[in-house]
């Protein structure tokens, strides 16, 4: 952090703290500066243009991921960049603002804001609980439930789970005297923080809308010709979805027990917090009825030919017109805006290296390398590439900026059909989550909290990251070879 200074109008010294820390751009510019001075060196069949792409787009993910600067300004230093260097027109960069995948997860940042506000998220969780939290384990699925629910109208998991879910599980876990303070969170409280962050991340899997990557990954894939609706995506996880929900909170059960078995007080507790909200209020009626238009109209979208976008924009528009949320609830969702900002910059360089040509270049020539492999070989390396690489990002979303689109690519080259390839890819932009305590939004959130330690969150993950690979990727793609996906 470095702290800045200015007179103010009595004369005295005002501090303003900030995030900012130039040594970070130490590496993404060094980077930059060394693929650039590469150019005379770059391939033949690779432009001028397309090699000066690559060094701006590369330093950019790499500021996403050293943060010098928050990484919406990481990206807008990126945006200048390349328009003031020429290698982009002012009108093509700009017009990447208008991608329909971004907005449609903007929108579904104001829809989630509705579960928050209105305190829906809260009552349906404290509902669950009620119903099924007689047991530990019951209660780890009452949980995670909540979380599947509310998972296809949030695309912010990090909202979902540090929003909504962990203020529950927190309260619930001292509830029964499980606290990290007194070192008596392994009652139940590092049980329910880490199964509710495997929930969260298979629930970000199953749905196209739940979680801000995916969009992400739709749109890379449109860019290479191939269409990804939001039934499709869902009926494709669908199987290995509930395989996994059903299976990895009783394997986390059984690996990291908790000392509490039983939470008979968990539905009197759970009594207390509805007693206290009250009846259900209008705003969250409101709420309830227009989360179920929604979710028709994405499910029906492509029958009734309405885009994912659109339904968006209609539920946010009912939540305006029904006063559940107001402008000033808009313009103060300052994730939304963030993420529209630099999700917009990031896919607009993603497509324009394709574009350029770049993609098309790297995926061949990687193809090269793997030629005479099967493409049910190739997949699998590039998967495994792909899950474990994750260890060096801090970000998902980074993640798939970064990689998606030229796996994707090789893997079209090598003979996997492309509906499997860019929807398996999609899947495993949440899944590799699976792997460290910075891996996605929820991680640091619910691991922060001191719950569970760093070395059982590893030692954990990469025992669970073999489950996901296993059934995602070998069931999974059965299951999809069965839906027609290939």
């Amino acid at each position: 952090m470095i702290l800045n200074g200015y007179l103010n109008t009595n004369g005295g010294l005002t501090i303003l703290a900030t995030n900012r820390n130039y040594k970070k751009f130490i590496i993404p510019i060094a980077v930059a500066l060394i693929i650039w001075l590469a150019t005379p060196f770059r391939p033949e069949s690779v432009s001028v243009v397309a090699w000066h792409m690559l060094a701006i787009f590369v330093a950019t993910i790499i500021g996403c991921i050293t943060q010098p600067l928050p990484i919406g300004a990481v990206a807008i230093l990126g945006f200048t960049t390349t328009v003031i260097t020429h290698e982009i027109p002012i009108d093509t960069a700009v017009a990447g603002f208008g991608n329909n995948s971004i907005w449609l997860i903007a929108m579904a940042f104001f829809i989630s804001r509705g579960f928050i506000k209105t305190g829906l998220g809260r009552r349906i969780a404290l509902g669950f609980v009620r119903i099924f939290g007689k047991k530990t384990l019951g209660l780890a699925y009452s949980l995670i439930g909540v979380d599947l629910i509310l998972a296809p109208a949030t695309p912010s998991n990090t909202a979902r789970a540090g929003g909504i879910m962990f203020p529950i599980i927190n309260s619930l876990s001292r509830s029964f005297g499980s606290t990290p303070e007194d070192d008596t969170q392994r009652k139940v409280g590092s049980f329910l923080t880490f199964a509710e962050f495997h929930g969260n991340m298979i629930t970000a899997a199953m749905f196209l809308t739940a979680m801000a990557g995916n969009p992400l990954a739709q749109s890379l894939a449109k860019s290479a010709h191939i269409n990804i609706s939001w039934m499709g995506w869902f009926i494709a996880a669908l199987v290995p979805g509930i395989i996994s929900l059903i299976l990895v909170p009783f394997i986390i059960y059984k690996l990291y027990p908790p000392e509490i078995k039983e939470t008979p007080n968990a539905k009197a507790w759970a009594n207390e917090q509805l007693s206290e909200m009250g009846k259900m209020s209008l705003p969250e009626k409101f709420m309830a009825g227009i989360f179920v238009i929604a979710l028709l109209l994405w499910v029906l979208g492509d029958t009734l030919n309405i885009d994912a976008t659109l339904t968006a924009f209609i539920a946010l528009s009912l939540l305006l017109l029904t006063g559940v949320l107001n402008w000033s609830d808009i313009l103060q969702e300052k994730g939304a805006w963030n993420t529209l900002t630099w999700f917009s910059i990031l896919v607009m360089m993603a497509n324009e290296l394709n574009v350029l040509g770049f993609i098309p270049w790297l995926s061949k020539t990687i193809a090269v390398s793997v030629h005479g492999l099967s493409w049910p070989l190739v997949l699998i390396v590039l998967i495994l590439f792909y899950f474990y690489s994750h260890y060096l990002f801090a970000s998902a979303t980074a993640h798939v900026s970064a990689m998606y689109s030229a796996l994707l690519g090789v893997a079209v080259a090598s003979g996997v059909p492309p509906l499997l390839a860019a929807l398996s890819l999609g899947f495993f932009g949440n899944l590799f989550a699976s792997t460290t305590h910075y891996s996605n939004g929820p991680a640091p959130i619910l691991f922060s909290a001191g719950y569970v330690s760093q070395k059982d969150w590893w030692r954990l993950n990469a025992i669970l990251g073999i489950f996901y690979l296993v059934v995602w990727l070998g069931l999974g793609s059965l299951w999809m070879k069965i839906c027609g996906v290939y």
